[in-house]
């Protein structure tokens, strides 16, 4: 763990000791989020032991510590994903990190398919669980006891509650649904998608489960989101792309956007 100890000194060095209370993984299409960090420090992820260098557009690969709407949090502005080096722990380093700093909880953010029809392109969903279609863990090789970790209520109920409390004060519509997690790049197949409903995931994506799984390694509560971008494969007539994932969920972030400012506006002291 000296990795872990050795970035928490650099970043408390270049914030003045800030200690965030929220750590947050930003998705595709919400960059624009990090503006809302105020007097943020910015640290590059090739500064930082262990951290990825993201290989995706719409990640920039920096950390922002800062308060939003009060609330001093850690922000990670790009992720790693399986597909690019095949490793399911790209996101330990960062995730551990932030859990060191002293953060209590982990935001998490994606963009995704949908795979109800009610919860189209722009909707928002708040995820109740997941399901693991890649065969793999970011837990692999980990050592000791703690790695059998208990995933029931993984993404907390109560930050989920309170996010649809929040939802509802600012008159936003929030989904709840079940994350199904695939390998990627390629996107899914429509016979995938059929066989992922039949096992009852109400949205695709390529991340965020292993975060949510090293969050809780780590004994971070974890709470997650998805701007929807598209109706899953065979479920809609547009044929799926990374740009239209970009476009689309710039749409949908800024609804995001004002979610967790007004979220965090509310963080118990």
């Amino acid at each position: 763990m000296t990795a872990i100890r050795n970035n928490v000194d650099l970043i408390a060095g270049r914030t003045g000791g800030l200690k965030p209370r929220v750590g947050i993984v930003l998705g595709s299409g919400l960059g624009p989020f990090a503006d809302d960090v105020a007097d943020a420090t910015v640290v590059s992820y090739g500064d930082l032991e262990g951290f990825p260098t993201p290989g995706v557009g719409g990640h920039a690969g920096r950390l922002l510590v800062g308060p939003v709407s009060g609330t001093p949090v850690a922000v990670l502005h790009g992720r790693a994903h399986l597909y690019e080096s095949g490793r399911a722990d790209a996101m330990a380093a960062p995730v551990r990190t932030l859990a060191a700093l002293g953060c209590e909880a982990l935001l998490l953010t994606n963009a995704a398919g949908s795979l109800r029809e009610e919860a189209g392109p722009g909707a928002v969903m708040a995820i109740t669980d997941h399901i693991g279609l890649t065969g793999v863990s970011p837990l692999f090789g980990a050592a000791g006891d703690d790695r059998f970790v208990n995933m029931v209520d993984a993404y907390d109920p109560d930050l989920r509650a309170r996010l649809h409390d929040t939802a509802a004060r600012i008159g936003l519509a929030l989904h709840d649904g079940v994350y199904a997690w695939f390998c990627g790049p390629h996107f899914e197949t429509p016979a995938e998608i059929r066989a992922a409903r039949v096992l009852g995931a109400d949205a695709v994506g390529m991340s965020t489960a292993p975060e949510c799984i090293l969050g809780r390694h780590a004994g971070l509560r974890v709470a997650a989101l998805s701007m929807v971008t598209n109706l899953a494969a065979g479920m809609g007539g547009a044929a799926l792309s990374h740009e239209q994932t970009l476009t689309v969920a710039a749409t949908a972030a800024a609804d995001v956007r004002r979610l967790l400012k007004a979220f965090l506006e509310d963080w118990p002291g």
